[in-house]
């Protein structure tokens, strides 16, 4: 299969290209892509060495797949360039998530919402990909009325300036600055840009991706998102209001029996989950689950996974893997 990866000699198409070896995907050309700056650069994958090409010439080559993670412009220019060729292309940014001709998906929740029609599939945010997966078999046994989301959020999620930033305070070293304040030994509450009601866009994310995954628009969400200055993993602090009652042990259970998520809940032994042990790791974890004492049929729960992984770079290739194995895309080159 000729897979492309638009992005490539970012930080998160360096996990894809990882990712890619690691799950076996079966890959018979790479096709590394990125700005006219790094063209000609050879980028090494599974023992050989490929060289970066720009985005027009990607297109001529006709891949069978192409996974986006080059930002929202490129994605809006290019993706449908890609498509109109018949190359399937599954989106690492935010510029076709909410639209609602295409498909936002996380593909243990909802990957049978996918069909042969689908040319250009959007991957969620990846505070709301580790979200999803624990809410939405909850919702599914329980029905969720209102979900209060607080995050706290690797630099990595912002980018490498964000992790140099970092890396440069720790130092004592002057660099350039990727947010307005410090970032070491500080929590910035403040994910990308805020808009007009307040929130920022990142809060504004996991307000309404969530409704989209799950198909499901009667229950409310509210969000606020926090940087704090870890290199990596993104954790959340989620309080779920449900329509039913429910069973402590059953929530574990279920949880426990949710493909791609780790239950991590003892705290006589401080087990629960940290984003120091969700590094490199695909898999969600939960703990902390217990009772809101403070009202009824409510639910708090501490949530961590891998942004880089899970949250951006895994979920995008388990699309594609889903695609394959549901026989959506076809193997063009080996068929």
């Amino acid at each position: 299969m000729r897979v492309a990866v638009v992005g490539a000699t970012g930080m998160v198409g360096n996990v894809m290209l990882q990712v890619l070896a690691e799950r076996n995907f079966p890959v018979t050309e790479l096709i590394p892509v990125a700005s006219e700056r790094s063209v000609g650069k050879l980028l090494p994958y599974n023992g050989k060495e490929y060289s970066v090409v720009n985005l027009a010439t990607a297109v001529e080559m006709k891949p069978d797949v192409a996974l986006f993670s080059a930002g929202g412009e490129t994605s809006l220019e290019w993706a449908p360039k890609f498509a109109e060729v018949g190359t399937t292309v599954i989106d690492n940014s935010s510029a076709w998530r909410m639209d609602p001709t295409k498909k936002l998906v996380v593909p243990e929740i909802n990957g049978d919402v996918l069909t042969k029609e689908d040319k250009i599939i959007a991957n969620p945010n990846c505070s709301t990909i580790q979200l999803v997966m624990a809410l939405g078999p909850l919702h599914k046994e329980y029905r969720m009325k209102r979900v209060v989301i607080s995050t706290y959020q690797s630099v990595s999620g912002t980018g490498v300036k964000a992790v140099q930033q970092l890396d440069n305070e720790e130092a004592g070293v002057e660099g350039e600055m990727a947010y307005p304040h410090p970032i070491g030994r500080n929590a910035l509450p403040h994910c990308d840009i805020f808009l007009e009601n307040g929130y920022t866009k990142e809060e504004m994310k996991l307000v309404k991706e969530p409704k989209k995954i799950l198909r499901d628009d009667s229950f409310s969400i509210t969000a606020t998102a926090v940087r704090i200055p870890t290199a990596g993993g993104h954790s959340e602090s989620v309080n779920i209001q449900f329509e039913n009652d429910f069973d402590l042990a059953k929530v574990r259970e279920i949880l426990a029996g949710t493909e791609g998520v780790i239950v991590q809940d003892n705290v006589k032994e401080n087990v629960y989950p940290m984003p120091i042990n969700a590094h490199n790791k695909d898999e969600v974890f939960v703990g902390r689950i217990r009772r809101d004492e403070s009202q009824s049929n409510t639910l708090n729960m501490w949530i961590v996974s891998d942004n880089l992984r899970k949250g951006a770079a895994t979920n995008t290739i388990q699309i594609a893997e889903y695609l394959v194995k549901n026989s959506i895309l076809k193997n063009k080159v080996l068929a």
